[in-house]
């Protein structure tokens, strides 16, 4: 009688690759994401941020640079992709470096925004 090695089943250690690959863009995806006075809460090709008011907020999301310029009343200045915009809730989506960006609130306390990648850009 010949003895063999045991052989390991390939299919859950496929898997677990698969797993510890996914975890890994994760984190990747997470890592690039960096904020001051915000928070963020992004998908593959947008990103919603909560600005803080009164303090420097800024936040890095899809490459880029967001930051809350300033506010009074429902009028907003931004600055994303270097590129200084002024909002004012309800109005269409302004454009800056292939993102359009649109305020969705203004209160006492915090400012709303959503940063999306333009199609094709």
């Amino acid at each position: 009688m010949t003895k063999r090695p045991a052989t390991i089943p390939m299919a859950p250690i496929r898997r677990a690759a698969g797993l510890f690959a996914g975890l890994a863009l994760g984190l990747a995806v997470l890592a690039g994401c960096s904020s001051q006075g915000a928070s963020t809460d992004c998908a593959v090709d947008a990103c919603t941020v909560t600005f803080d008011r009164g303090v420097d907020a800024r936040t890095t999301i899809l490459g880029i640079e967001a930051k809350l310029v300033g506010a009074e009343g429902d009028q907003v200045t931004v600055e994303v992709a270097g590129e200084q915009l002024t909002l004012t809730t309800g109005q269409q989506a302004a454009e800056a470096g292939g993102f359009s960006v649109t305020l969705d609130s203004v209160t006492d306390q915090q400012v709303k925004i959503r940063v999306a990648r333009n199609p094709g850009s």
